[in-house]
């Protein structure tokens, strides 16, 4: 059944998505995108959306995914109630391990936060989730992103760099940056 393989998923990002929401990417593309419950366009996709909107990455993305999974699965599972259950299931699913996790450790980890085996863990989580988030960062350089004419590579490359340029030396705000990027989209495309 296509709920329980939805809620396995989201169980395992849920449980091992360090870092947050992209860092979870890389995990969510291959637990979703691999079984085949939506294409490579639409994750790419649905990681555009769940920027724009409000909310964290990771919850976003399970709440759309959650939706649309079913109806890619089997037309039987078409209908929007399906979609509302599945969205339900993968939001829920996806945030109660964190929350137990964090219910549960929080008092442990303030206790305790002089000590060497929790500073140890920490400092040897940092560049494992600087890592994560990198290779979310490449999973997004894709054909979907970026295209395959060489024209379109181009701009893609110069707006991916102005952007980075604008936000990380000139200190612009994202949401001119994102303002921009729009218009420049529909200006050169």
């Amino acid at each position: 059944m296509i709920y329980l393989r939805l809620i396995w998923a989201y169980l395992k990002i849920g449980l091992f998505g360090f870092g947050g929401g992209y860092a979870m990417l890389a995990l969510i593309e291959r637990e979703i995108v691999g079984p085949g419950w939506i294409t490579k366009q639409m994750f790419t996709d649905i990681v555009a959306i769940s920027q724009m909107t409000p909310g964290p990455i990771g919850i976003n993305s399970a709440t759309y995914i959650g939706y649309v999974a079913p109806g890619q699965y089997s037309d039987a599972f078409a209908s929007p109630i399906y979609g509302i259950l599945g969205s339900i299931l993968c939001t829920l699913v996806v945030i109660i391990p964190s929350f137990l996790l964090v219910a549960y450790t929080s008092h442990l980890i303030h206790r305790h936060r002089e000590s060497i085996v929790v500073k140890g863990i920490f400092t040897g989580l940092r560049p494992v989730v600087v890592g994560l988030i990198a290779s979310a960062a490449l999973l997004l350089m894709n054909e979907a992103n970026f295209g395959t004419d060489t024209y379109q590579v181009v701009w893609s490359l110069t707006l991916c760099i102005a952007a980075f340029a604008m936000v990380y030396w000139l200190k612009w705000h994202p949401i001119l940056i994102i303002c921009l990027a729009g218009v420049a989209g529909w200006l050169i495309y």
